[in-house]
Order: C-alpha cells, then structure tokens, then sequence
C-alpha cells in the first residue's frame, strides 16, 4: 500500500508541468486515500509503520516548488494540510462517535462502556477504560480511541455528526 501510494505519488509530480502547489489537490484525490484506506480498522502502531506512512506525503510536500526548504511541519502549515496521524485520529473520534450514537448498525456494548463518572467540566460521554491482559488487545480500535475520546474538552458539540466533525477539526 504505501509502496504504490509512492508511484502515485512520483506520477503526479512526472505527469504535471506546472510545479505549483496545487498539486496538493491531485494529492489529496489520488494519493492519500491509498494511504487512509480502512484506517479505524488497519491504523499503524509501530513508529517505524506511522513514520512510513508519513514518509508519503513527507516526499511529496518536499518535491513541492518553494516547499524543499521547510521543515515537514512548515511545509504542512503552508500547504493546510494535517498530518496523517492527526487524520486518523480524527476518523477513529468519528467513527467512535457513529457507534455511540448508533449512527452505525453495531453494538456499541461491544466495544465501550459509558463511565458512570458525572464530570463537571469535561466532556459528557467518558468512556471507562478496562484493564486487558495482553499487548495485543492494546492496539484494537476500542482501546487505541479511548484516552482520545476522554480528552475530548467540554466544547465538542455531540448534538449532530456534522456538528461534532466540526468542532474536532
């Protein structure tokens, strides 16, 4: 996968003249899904896995006219693109959203517990966290999301989906 992201990757910088970032956009449509694809299920947890697949667009916005200079960070600021950690954190807080609120056909008892803990300032829907034995189950979508979801401040808006996509972007 990340390997044929790279080819799309180089292809779009072959196939255009023009050397202008609007390149970003053919990036955005035809690279990025490759690398984002099922993403709450298939999510990276080695750091040497998250720093391949970030090497995808690393690549991509330093062969960028003018961007070679900057630093990832920098290039990414510029260009108003978010790193693709921050992208599948954000899926897995939406789709973590979707099971919650039954947006999505699956049992939500499956995967959380609703902490019986009334907070005061933090936000409303805390999930309780339950201790597991093996490393493996550390790394499964119901775990990984947890301390995220927690930390979710007071200000998200969970009344509707578009509401709550909004106020986590």
């Amino acid at each position: 996968m990340i390997a044929k992201a790279h080819k799309r990757a180089y292809m779009i910088h072959r196939a255009f003249i023009s050397r202008n970032t609007d390149l970003v956009r053919a990036y955005i449509v035809y690279v990025r899904p490759l690398v984002e694809y099922n993403s709450v299920v298939w999510s990276p947890y080695t750091l040497q896995n998250i720093e391949t697949t970030e090497q995808v667009q690393r690549r991509f916005t330093k062969n960028l006219p003018g961007c070679r200079k900057f630093s990832y960070k920098d290039r990414l600021q510029r260009l108003h693109l978010p790193s693709l950690v921050l992208r599948r954190l954000y899926f897995n807080l939406v789709w973590c959203y979707k099971i919650l609120f039954r947006i999505v056909e699956i049992q939500a008892e499956n995967f959380f517990v609703l902490s019986t803990y009334a907070p005061t300032r933090d936000y409303w829907y805390k999930l309780f966290k339950k201790p597991h034995l093996s490393r493996t189950r550390a790394n499964f979508f119901s775990e990984r999301i947890l301390n995220a979801w927690n930390f979710l401040s007071d200000t998200v808006d969970s009344s509707f989906i578009s509401s709550f996509e909004r106020s986590i972007h």
